[in-house]
């Protein structure tokens, strides 16, 4: 019994119940892509290159001639289908440049929040400024400096040659 309670434990966890909605979303891209590039790209590619259909075009390994590939397969022949792996090559290639740019967005994303905390508000003229900063640029007004703040390296510097 306990172990079906930790079983159901772990599988109600947002992380668990996020990769399945991911990897549900993910196939339906993937179909979604495979459409893209079959249906939509390899047609004018095809054409352009003289009328050639990709998902035909195969090397005979048995020696029998057939007019296409599936022919080819019903009857059995050996063959290495490199009009398949091209879309295939293609295929990937999307889906890569698609995920690229998402996990891009999401460092984005993630990022936002630790850049906000780099500055502080003026508390007399509202205005964003450097978190280090002890003048405001905006009203030029003289910060008071907190205690627990660090002093900054440009700081330390100044003090060890003045000294």
């Amino acid at each position: 019994m306990a172990f079906f309670k930790g079983l159901k434990e772990f599988a109600m966890r947002g992380t668990v119940i996020d990769m399945g909605i991911g990897i549900i979303i993910g196939a339906a891209f993937g179909k979604v892509v495979s459409s893209f590039v079959s249906d939509i790209i390899m047609p004018p590619v095809g054409l352009l290159l003289g009328s050639v259909d990709f998902s035909n075009l195969y090397v005979n390994l048995s020696g029998g001639h057939y007019r296409s590939l599936t022919e080819a397969q019903e009857s059995g022949a050996a063959t290495i289908n490199y009009g398949v792996f091209i879309e295939s090559v293609l295929h990937f290639i999307i889906i890569a440049f698609a995920a690229y740019f998402l996990i891009l967005q999401m460092n984005r994303i993630r990022r936002l929040p630790v850049e906000a905390t780099r500055s502080k508000t003026c508390p007399y003229c509202f205005s964003d400024i450097p978190l280090r900063a002890l003048k405001c640029p905006k009203c030029t007004t003289i910060l008071e400096r907190k205690e627990t703040q660090a002093p900054s390296r440009e700081e330390v510097r100044y003090r060890v040659n003045i000294r």
